[in-house]
Parts: C-alpha cells; sequence; structure tokens
C-alpha cells in the first residue's frame, strides 16, 4: 500500500481541481458553431492570442504558450498572421475584457484562453460579433456556438479506446469512476463511445472519492467484473487519485490482468513513477503520437531552450490551423464551416479537426504498459478516415 498511501494527500487536491473543471456545466447549452469574418488573405490578418500572463504561476506558461505560437507562423513562412498577445489575468472577467479588446483592435479570431470558465467568458463576449474562439480547454461544456475547444477530450480518449477494446475482442466493459462531478463526466462519455461501438457496457461502480472509499468499493468491483463476464475495466481516476490503490488492491482480490484488461481514461504514464506499479502492467491507454511530441519538443528546446509547458502544442496547432486556412485564399476562411472542415489539420501531437458542437476528435495512439516501460501497441492515425476514427 506504500504507493497507494503516498498519493492519499492528493486526493483533496484532485477532487477540488476536477470539481472546478465540472462546475461549468451549467453554461448555456451547446448549439452548433457560428459564422465568422470576412477576412482579406492578402494582408497580414490579425489574430489574437489570449493567454494569463499575470495571474499567479501565470507567466511561464503563458511565455511556453507564446513560444509555441510563435514556432508555428516560423513554420507556416511569410506574414499571413499578425499575432497579438492578451493578458486575461487568469479570471473569467479578465478574458472577457481582453477578448472585446482584441476584436475592437481587429481580430480574425481569437486562440485561447487557457482555462475554461475564461473561454466561456471569452466567447460569450464576442458572440455575434462573427469572430470565433479556439480555446486551450479540453472542456466540453464550454464548446459550442462561437467556441472551439483544441484540448483532448475524455469523449476522444474513450472512444479510441472502446473502438480498439471491441475490436482486441475485449469489447464486454465495467466502467469504474470516483464520484465526483469530473469522474462521473469521463463515465458518461465511454458509455456513449460503448452505445456507439461494436462493445457493450457490462455494469459500471461508483466509490468516494477518497481512501476509504476506493478500498471498501474494491470487493463490489471484484464481484461486479465476475457476474457480468467483463472483459475488460475502464477506470476514469489517474494517478493522482484512485489508480494506485486501484492497481494494488485489485489484484488482491483476484481481479489481475492475466484475466482481465484494464483500460485508463487518464494518462497512465504521468507521473513516469507509476509505471512501476504491477497492477498497471499490460494496462492500455492513449496518448498523442509520442515520435511527433519528442519532435516538438526538441523543436522547441533547439529554439527557446528548455522544455515547453505540458499543453503548450495546442497555441502552435491553433496557429497552424489558422495558417492552413487563411493558405487557402478564401475570405470566409476563418468561418464555422471551414473550421470544421471534414480532413482537419496536422498538429505537433497528430491530425485534428474541429466538430460542429465545437468539440474536436484527435489522431491518438494506444500504449500497453510492459515491463515498467510504455509500449506503443497501435499507432496515431496520420488522417481522418481509417483505423482508429
Amino acid at each position: 500500500m506504500v504507493a497507494a498511501l503516498d498519493l492519499l494527500r492528493k486526493f483533496r487536491r484532485h477532487a477540488i481541481a476536477l470539481s472546478a473543471i465540472v462546475g461549468l456545466a451549467a453554461c448555456d447549452p451547446v448549439v452548433v458553431g457560428g459564422s465568422g469574418p470576412v477576412v482579406n488573405t492578402r494582408e497580414a490578418v490579425p489574430v489574437a492570442l489570449l493567454l494569463p500572463q499575470s495571474a499567479a504561476d501565470g507567466a511561464s506558461l503563458s511565455q511556453s504558450f507564446e513560444n509555441a505560437a510563435r514556432l508555428a507562423m516560423a513554420d507556416l513562412g511569410g506574414d499571413a498572421i499578425d499575432l497579438r498577445v492578451y493578458n486575461t489575468q487568469g479570471t473569467p472577467d479578465g478574458a472577457a475584457a481582453a477578448a472585446n479588446a482584441a476584436v475592437v483592435e481587429g481580430a480574425k479570431i481569437i486562440l485561447g484562453p487557457v482555462f475554461g470558465d475564461a473561454a466561456a467568458a471569452a466567447g460569450q463576449t464576442v458572440a455575434g460579433r462573427n469572430v470565433n474562439v479556439l480555446a486551450f480547454s479540453n472542456n466540453p461544456a464550454v464548446a459550442g456556438g462561437n467556441v472551439f475547444i483544441l484540448g483532448s477530450t475524455f469523449q476522444n480518449t474513450s472512444d479510441r479506446l472502446v473502438n480498439f477494446a471491441a475490436a482486441r475482442g475485449r469489447g464486454n466493459i465495467l466502467i469504474v469512476n470516483a464520484d465526483s462531478p469530473a469522474e462521473w463526466s469521463g463515465h458518461d462519455a465511454i458509455a456513449r463511445s460503448i452505445a456507439t461501438s461494436n462493445a457493450r457496457l457490462a455494469g459500471s461502480v461508483s466509490f468516494p472519492l477518497s481512501q476509504q472509499g476506493v478500498i471498501g468499493a474494491v470487493p463490489e468491483i471484484a464481484s461486479t467484473a465476475r457476474s457480468t463476464g467483463a472483459q475488460t475495466i475502464f477506470m476514469t481516476s489517474g494517478n493522482d487519485g484512485a489508480i494506485p490503490f486501484l492497481a494494488e488492491l485489485l489484484p488482491e482480490n483476484g481481479i489481475d490482468n492475466t484475466s482481465f484488461q484494464f483500460l485508463g481514461l487518464q494518462r497512465l504514464d504521468i507521473p513516469s513513477g507509476a509505471l512501476g506499479l504491477d497492477g498497471l502492467q499490460g494496462a492500455w491507454f492513449a496518448l498523442p503520437s509520442p515520435g511527433l511530441a519528442e519532435q516538438f519538443r526538441a523543436r522547441y528546446a533547439a529554439a527557446y531552450g528548455g522544455s515547453p509547458h505540458p499543453l503548450a502544442g495546442l497555441a502552435y496547432d491553433g496557429v497552424a490551423a489558422v495558417g492552413a486556412l487563411l493558405a487557402t485564399g478564401d475570405s470566409s476562411s476563418l468561418g464555422a464551416a471551414a473550421l470544421t472542415r471534414a480532413n482537419g489539420f496536422a498538429g505537433v501531437n497528430g491530425v485534428f479537426r474541429f466538430r460542429p458542437n465545437g468539440t474536436n476528435e484527435r489522431g491518438l495512439a494506444v500504449a500497453q504498459i510492459q515491463d515498467n516501460q510504455v509500449v506503443l501497441i497501435d499507432p496515431a492515425p496520420r488522417s481522418f478516415g481509417v483505423a482508429g476514427f
């Protein structure tokens, strides 16, 4: 229980963070994306980048995102984009003010903000002004109307893993989640993936987000897995939550990787020390193409020194998408119809595209933990319309 107990202190922080993310679920209902501005592609198009520069701990994150955006501009070549950076102060009010200032000063599209509540505020502020927002959030509750999110969502990950499990003959799936808003969101995403695939929902078990909660639920999880004939146990928790407990206690109760396939909705390789958990050996999880991600880190280090923020690639992707659209020369190239083009865009983590409801699809690889290492077992698709989508 050492690994599990070491992470007990993180449960409270984990619960607070997840609650904050899903606290936005009360936003207005998602609607199909808005229209867009008329742009003159013969001149540099003003593009706003909204970052939490003056927020607590926001300076380093903001610089990394801006660096990634400018690296994308360098790769595009030419002067298609006039990038203008605005400070959101890390708050919804600050994001609203920054978005308004950007549009008043001529921005034709907004990249950012980083946080979901700020993205919602920015989108609402410029709604009806023919300006779309490509937010760095992964929260689908803020997507819709003129807001498109760049972050990889639970739905994207669950679709990839559920379809892969079904194709591998492991499609009878038991969902295991903590009783928190974010993990219920993950549960619901998995259930939707199962409903639209060849997989089958064996059942679900939830538990209080606490040490005693997960320990007390393990016998029920084990009993349900056996009684339903489940082949796969899909866990919504992460390594900063219940995963270390489940990885240790489920095998002790006869639920191990010799009889069941474990899936993780969150990254099982972060932190890297989690790869040594015996109960996670053989587990599957999804991640962006490791080769592409490493190329981006190397190019970023060469250009700026140091390593980029783990999410800085989203800023690169946003600029890359805008650049690709402007390159068409179409005056409506930043409208919703163009943003949601079927063939999508090429980003530093692989292919991605926006859906009309403001969410996205991303090409993800499937990896397995083997001998305390990450082993790629199914590469990320390189285009849409192939296996993995």
